[in-house]
């Protein structure tokens, strides 16, 4: 397949802006690119895909998410409204979690790859939890993944809130997907080992985590330090702060994502550089939950490649970059901080890394050899369009509503805005139906 007419933006290392521009797929992969008239007069027999001046640019990353979050839209949380980020897991998550059964789990998962795939987020790393369908969970997720078409890296919450039961058959989940998935090798599908928070984790819990994890020569994803609660539980359990605690417990290092790390210092800072562990920030959400803003300035300035997530917010991450581009300059009091340029590093070099370290590569670029992980954005722009500015007109002028078509390793999953692989109105119809059941459970 020959995509022409579009404006190419390339990303990775040629980061490349080509006006009248074309990419030739084959297979799975990306096997040229360049201006239009080219490509045509090389490969005249290809099928085209004419982009119409569209933007031709990388399908997006999530680097951290939570699929079954999506039957928490609109609900109401029974009683007084949750004051502090404790409230929030034990009125909301914690209720909604319990609640979950195996079709719940199919439907969350569907709605929210709808959504990644309207808003050409190809590449999204779960993080799932439903204690009362644990064994087989993550196969559910994966076969929805599957069915939409969407690269996916999937993991289950290993927690002691429902007791040592409960945590071990979380570890059993984990072990066996990541198991299977390697075994399986489909390079849309991928597991990694899934841990909750410090807070709600017992040592001897992490030491059965580490047995399997060692085993299988995995890192883990967990929530660190996202509010001062998680902190003060360390300082009470252990003397030491979360990242310290985790450190010493074996559970940071290259292999292992840390989601928010909002409450660090910089000697945890140091931690995180040192043992090559992938930050993963996630502004909407914590904005929304008031656990404060990650230095990520710090980070990044120190090394660290910090991603960029949405802990279970809208799988539209041209929104998740908007909000990571204003609540630093918002926090720090300076609108110099946080360029454009520095977001669209964590939302697609970083992000890619991270996706890389469980799913194939080249992501989160169109190169020759990468995975034609392709989108086309609707984005007429009314100034100059540079490969130096335009970090700066994804920001200000792309929301993500003018996604128009997605391709995942060649693979077209919508075009001309319509979905290919997912029956979206029967899976809404049916998403209200067990969302409404699942809220009168609670």
């Amino acid at each position: 397949m020959l995509i022409t007419g579009g404006t190419v933006i390339t990303f990775g290392q040629a980061n490349a802006v080509i006006t009248d521009g074309a990419v030739l797929i084959k297979g799975e992969r990306i096997a040229d690119l360049g201006p239009t008239a080219e490509l045509v007069a090389r490969y005249p027999d290809e099928e085209r895909l004419d982009a119409q001046g569209k933007l031709i640019m990388p399908g997006l990353i999530c680097a951290h998410t939570h699929f079954y979050g999506a039957f928490a839209r609109g609900m109401a949380i029974p009683g007084k409204a949750p004051q502090n980020f404790p409230e929030i897991l034990e009125g909301l998550w914690w209720r909604l979690d319990k609640a979950l059964w195996s079709d719940d789990v199919r439907y969350s998962a569907l709605v929210c790859l709808i959504d990644a795939i309207r808003h050409g987020t190809t590449t999204l790393i779960d993080h799932h939890a439903s204690p009362n369908v644990i064994a087989g969970s993550l196969d559910i997720i994966a076969e929805a993944a599957l069915q939409a078409g969407v690269r996916a890296c999937l993991c289950y919450e290993v927690t002691d809130r429902d007791g040592l039961d409960k945590a071990r058959a979380g570890i059993t989940e984990n072990g066996r997907f990541i198991a299977e998935a390697r075994k399986r090798a489909d390079p849309l599908l991928a597991g990694t080992f899934g841990l909750h928070a410090s807070l709600t984790l017992s040592n001897e819990t992490v030491e059965e985590c580490m047995g399997v994890a060692k085993v299988l020569d995995i890192g883990f994803h967990i929530h660190v330090a996202e509010d001062k609660a998680d902190v003060n539980d360390s300082l009470k359990k252990s003397g030491l702060r979360v990242v310290e605690r985790l450190n010493k417990l074996g559970i940071l290092g290259p292999k292992t994502i840390a989601a928010h790390c909002v409450h660090v210092d910089a000697y945890e800072i140091d931690n995180l550089r040192e043992t090559g562990t992938r930050v993963v920030h996630n502004p909407r959400s914590n904005m929304n939950n008031a656990v404060g803003t990650a230095d990520v300035l710090t980070m990044l300035k120190r090394g660290i490649e910090v991603g960029l997530g949405n802990d279970g917010f809208s799988n539209n991450m041209f929104t998740e970059m908007h909000a990571a581009y204003l609540v630093h300059k918002l926090s720090k009091s300076d609108p110099r901080v946080m360029g454009a340029d520095q977001v669209m590093q964590m939302a697609f070099a970083h992000n890619a890394r991270t996706a890389e370290l469980f799913l194939p590569g080249p992501l989160g670029e169109l190169s020759v050899g990468a995975l034609a992980d392709v989108i086309l954005v609707d984005y007429v722009p009314t100034t100059p369009l540079t490969e130096g500015n335009f970090p700066w007109h994804i920001i200000f002028g792309v929301d993500g509503t003018g996604v128009d078509t997605t391709i995942v390793g060649g693979q077209v999953l919508m075009r001309n805005k319509e979905l290919l692989t997912l029956d979206e109105e029967e899976i809404c119809a049916k998403s209200q139906e067990l969302a409404s059941k699942l809220w009168r459970r609670l």
